[in-house]
């Protein structure tokens, strides 16, 4: 075949390198994708100064970007789920401050001053603010095993503080800095089982308060839990039981029917403080304590008060360490959570939530929070859930819990003195109940077997450890899949589609068909050191494994190897070695290695390194279907003898 019947039969597209990018724009380009891939300066683009001063204004104070626009319309929904998270934030922000053994009325603080921080900096209008349980549970079992909470209270209370600064120190610079993708690392597999994990120690350390045991152990492990509930049976009581049990049925009959009825959702809302009522009265009318029943006791009026020395005594201390390790563990979790949850609703409305503003606005809110007797507050989902449920609009629903919290705290705090100890713990119980994803973690089976490794890794190491072990194995794990999803790319050997110029797998595709003669393999991820060599050992045994599969069958001999590298994103120094092998040890196979569909970073890379003067540029294409033609084409218009060193390219053709 001459070459005018080349030129006039094949003729494809040739691979262009891109022209370079001087140093400072590819500089700027590689940082904006890293920390800017939302874009948040486009609009400020060809706007005036004063124009671009507002929206910075907006920007970071997102109550001057909604304020403006709101309407009356909204204030009836607002109102609605203002009161109604109110109602569940006592309760919950006592039950969660006995949780992380600080003074009950800090709970209700949580509730007044960061929800007014969030609602001037946050972006959800969903997310109820306030003090949530895992994060208490991890300040627990952080901060208490270097001091106690009853024999030195408020060492304690101030250590729990300077946690909240530092959760709040993290979160924020996460933020400004723009490395949201840091809490990336905690995955939807590692929050559901750690969450899943801390649930189960919560509800079994609730039995200590359930069972009116005055002994108990301060580690939270399932084993060590469990050993002090039964070694200290001798101290059971009964009255403390039957309230307790009582409470938890009504808790999850009120739960159950709400979720059944979604239009009943405020009674289930409103259960816990109807529990807190109800039980403070059996209380005072029976005088529980007689009864074995505790309760909490006198609780200070008034607003929070400031705690700016008590922050300053432990940075004066040698428990800087241990609060600042607290305030980062606590802080991951409690932002991970909060920014899962904004995100969840604001799917289901349609509407837009920036991660880095909800750090900012999660730092801020809990920086501010530790100066006024705050300690980690984040966005827990229970509350949020009750806050869409009722129709909040926007972050008003906050300021409206915030101001009915500022008036219990200085005139119904006396009210709450009889509630008894075992109530709060059928609340506890209740939410944690609520966190345990079951059905998610079946699916996780179903879907990722490494996935739901991952959550049961979590699962047992925060259950049968402790909270770091867990975090820690969910952590190494996800981490270990990662580097063995880089180290271990997949390479698939494609096929045709019959009537088609159309390749894919012929693993996923049967009816795709061998290119007699061409093997074509796809590699599945970028080509760094950490996969070059085992990239290089793939590719020789997909060559003698065709081989073999040709010399079985009596096909046409192998003459050419296509690479795909389509979705190969980027390579080094490393990687370009081990093209260079590959060629080589194609070579002495009389074997040609033809290049498709490089992308722009890797083709550039390859002209800069040589490499396409040594492969050729004639070998490169821009599709597989054109280098398939090509190959097919030479195949069919000069069949190689067998003692030929080398194929013949289409330039030889034209």
């Amino acid at each position: 075949m001459g070459n005018a019947d080349y030129d006039h039969q094949y003729n494809p597209q040739r691979v262009e390198i891109p022209p370079p990018k001087p140093l400072l724009t590819a500089v700027k380009s590689s940082v904006r994708e890293t920390f800017f891939p939302d874009d948040p300066f486009r609009q400020f683009k060809n706007q005036p100064a004063s124009k671009k001063a507002v929206l910075g204004l907006q920007y970071f104070f997102t109550i001057l970007e909604w304020a403006p626009r709101y309407n009356l319309g909204y204030l009836k929904s607002d109102l609605i789920a203002g009161i109604t998270i109110a109602s569940l934030a006592v309760p919950q922000g006592i039950s969660y401050a006995s949780l992380a053994n600080v003074p009950p009325i800090v709970g209700i603080y949580g509730s007044f001053v960061p929800p007014i921080i969030y609602a001037i900096f946050g972006s959800s209008r969903d997310i109820a603010i306030g003090p949530v349980a895992v994060a208490s549970l991890l300040l627990a079992s952080i901060l208490a095993k270097e001091v106690s909470p009853t024999d030195n209270p408020k060492l304690y209370f101030q250590m729990a503080l300077t946690s909240g600064l530092f959760s709040g120190i993290l979160q924020a610079s996460l933020g400004f800095l723009r490395l949201g993708f840091v809490v990336d690392l905690l995955s939807h597999a590692t929050i559901l089982g750690f969450m899943g994990g801390a649930a189960t120690t919560v509800i079994l350390q609730q039995l200590k308060g359930v069972l009116g045991i005055k002994h108990f152990t301060h580690k939270s492990d399932v084993v060590n839990v469990l050993k002090a509930v039964f070694s200290q049976y001798h101290e059971w009581k009964w009255e403390p039981a039957v309230m307790g049990i009582g409470f938890l049925i009504f808790l999850l009959v009120t739960k159950y029917f709400g979720k059944k009825r979604p239009a009943f959702f405020w009674i289930s809302a409103l259960s816990p403080l109807f529990c807190v009522i109800v039980g403070s009265l059996m209380a005072y009318l029976t005088h529980a304590e007689k009864h074995h029943i505790g309760v909490i006791g006198h609780l200070k009026k008034g607003l929070n008060p400031v705690t700016v020395s008590d922050l300053t005594a432990v940075f004066n201390s040698r428990h800087l360490a241990v609060s600042i390790k607290a305030g980062f563990i606590s802080g991951i979790i409690g932002l991970a959570e909060g920014i899962a949850v904004g995100r969840s609703f604001a799917t289901v409305k349609n509407y837009h939530i920036d991660g880095n503003k909800e750090m900012i606005a999660f730092g801020l809110m809990n920086i501010i929070g530790s100066f006024f007797s705050c300690f980690l507050s984040a966005g827990p989902f229970s509350r949020s859930a009750v806050n869409f449920n009722a129709g909040c609009k926007t972050q008003v629903s906050n300021l409206v819990m915030a101001f009915i919290m500022m008036l219990t705290l200085l005139f119904m705090t006396p009210l709450f003195q009889y509630t008894p100890h075992v109530v709060l713990c059928s609340i506890i119980m209740m939410a944690m109940i609520g966190i345990m994803d079951v059905p998610a973690a079946i699916h996780l089976w179903k879907v990722d077997k490494i996935d739901c490794m991952i959550c049961l890794g979590a699962f047992l190491g925060v259950s049968f450890g402790s909270v770091e072990i867990g975090l820690s194995i969910a952590v190494v794990i996800s981490l270990l899949r990662l580097i063995l999803f880089i180290a271990r790319p997949r390479t698939l050997n494609l096929g045709n589609l019959p009537n088609t110029s159309t390749y894919r797998s012929i693993d996923q595709y049967t009816a795709a068909k061998n290119v007699p003669g061409v093997l074509i393999l796809q590699i599945d991820s970028p080509i760094y050191f950490a996969n070059s060599n085992y990239l290089r050992e793939r590719i020789s045994r997909w060559v003698y494994e065709e081989e073999d599969r040709i010399k079985s069958s009596g096909e046409t001999s192998l003459q050419y190897i296509i690479l795909d590298i389509s979705t190969v994103g980027g390579i080094d120094t490393s990687g370009i070695s081990m093209l260079e092998e590959v060629k080589r040890n194609l070579d002495r196979k009389s074997i040609q290695l033809v290049l498709a569909n490089p992308r722009s970073e890797v083709i550039k890379k390859l002209d800069t390194s040589k490499y396409i003067e040594t492969i050729g540029r004639e070998w490169m294409f821009v599709t597989v279907g054109d280098a398939v033609e090509a190959c097919k084409f030479l195949l069919h218009s000069s069949k190689p003898s067998p003692g030929e060193e080398k194929a013949k390219t289409p330039e030889d053709n034209v």
